[in-house]
């Protein structure tokens, strides 16, 4: 018995790279996700034996999917819902979803609108305010279609929220000949992977740090997305959205 305490403990590397790769993600990956982050580095591990050194290194994962409810304006119908909740895309700048929520900090009230890619799942740009003018929306979409190519065939997708309605905002989709999609009334489901985002981003960032300013919050917000958007593995990509764009550039 005493010989094989002296022993040296045979998972004594793979503990270190646990440890360190929890610490990396700051305590929001569970055991899957590292499980999959050692995969991506050439270390096969059994899910199970991921989950136990977990428990004996007591390395929780932190983050707790709460329940939240989006920020809705009035509605109204201007475009058919052309995505049809068909959420893959095959290739980048394909189908972009938009949308709008809210947070509450300081006694303030902040609104977040950003575009996501739904071939990978990547943030393309946001914008945030401390009001829900329509400036908010259409920065963001300058913002974006800076990063758009010339050819293209995008599909524009949001809720029925008055921004989308504006003239200024569907002539600007019209001119750049992309094609605009809307949720059915009432319907959160045809807008699910933007709801998703947001549900992730609150565990992940907001309910997880602590913020000592407005200004503070704002600088950790573009920290998190873009390590949302570089370093967080994607369960379904098994990389981050970024990689996977990387990826399917060079293969193409």
């Amino acid at each position: 018995m005493v010989a094989r305490l002296n022993q040296p403990d045979p998972d004594a590397d793979i503990k270190a790279e646990i440890k360190s790769i929890y610490e990396e993600h700051e305590g929001r990956y569970g055991y899957r996700r590292i499980r999959d982050e050692l995969a991506n580095r050439g270390r096969k591990v059994n899910h199970k034996k991921v989950q136990r050194i977990m428990r004996e290194l007591g390395l929780k994962c932190l983050v707790r999917m709460k329940k939240y409810k989006s920020y809705k304006g009035t509605v109204g119908k201007i475009a058919p819902n052309n995505l049809e909740r068909n959420f893959t895309a095959d290739a980048p700048n394909e189908k972009w979803v938009t949308d709008i929520t809210e947070f509450k900090l300081f006694g303030e009230k902040l609104y977040l609108s950003p575009v996501l890619d739904l071939f990978n799942g990547e943030i393309i740009t946001y914008t945030i305010g401390s009001r829900p003018t329509y400036s908010l929306v259409s920065d963001m979409l300058e913002k974006a279609l800076e990063r758009l190519p010339e050819d293209h065939q995008l599909l524009m997708h949001s809720d029925q929220g008055w921004h989308y309605q504006m003239k200024q905002y569907r002539h600007a989709l019209e001119s750049r000949g992309i094609v605009q999609s809307m949720s059915r009334k009432g319907n959160c489901y045809d807008n699910s992977v933007m709801e998703n985002f947001f549900g992730i981003m609150k565990s992940e960032f907001l309910y997880l740090k602590e913020f000592e300013s407005v200004e503070h919050f704002k600088i950790e917000l573009e920290r998190y997305i873009n390590y949302y958007n570089t370093k967080r593995l994607k369960a379904k990509l098994k990389m981050s959205p970024v990689q996977y764009r990387t990826h399917f550039t060079q293969a193409a």
